[in-house]
């Protein structure tokens, strides 16, 4: 049975436990590009293998039955990853905690800027704090989401949620 290559690109991710942004990482392609492949568009040959090598499968199990086969000659060279893939999931967490302390940044600074605005123009009336408050929420928000504390926002539930559904491991 041949397996459709965009459920097969979700299930290799699913399986491994990846989101759909550690697969993007891990590949090198963009996030936009995993969606689309597994929303069922057509992928390049060259997205294909770039996939093909995260996941450690042949290109030819990645590709849809239209694309022509690539030869499985001994004398194509396969590039060497030159970051593993647990260096790269760790690059990748390490990349949102750095978003995350520079948005906290940006947060203190404009607020700051905000509160003199507030007091200079309206003393009496201090809106500032409906823009703390508001700002916050969505500062807080990711805050959880680069610490990986939201648990059903990572790869790791949505693995355990297909596996439920399914009765069995992947």
């Amino acid at each position: 049975m041949i397996e459709d290559p965009t459920i097969l690109v979700q299930k290799l991710r699913i399986q491994r436990g990846w989101s759909q942004e550690q697969l993007a990482a891990l590949s090198g392609l963009s996030v936009r590009t995993i969606q689309r492949i597994e929303r069922g568009q057509p992928a390049s040959t060259e997205t294909l293998k770039s996939l093909a090598a995260v996941f450690e499968v042949d290109f030819n199990t990645l590709r849809s039955p239209e694309m022509p086969a690539m030869p499985t000659s001994p004398t194509l060279p396969v590039p060497e990853p030159t970051v593993g893939e647990d260096e790269a999931l760790v690059l990748l967490r390490v990349r949102k905690i750095k978003a995350f302390y520079l948005h906290l940044a940006q947060y203190a600074l404009i607020l700051a800027v905000l509160t003199i605005v507030n007091l200079w123009t309206s003393p009496r009336y201090l809106w500032v704090g409906w823009v703390a408050l508001g700002w916050g929420l969505g500062l807080a928000m990711h805050g959880l989401k680069a610490f990986d504390k939201i648990p059903f926002l990572n790869g790791d539930w949505e693995r355990r949620e297909v596996e439920k559904r399914l009765g069995r491991r992947l």
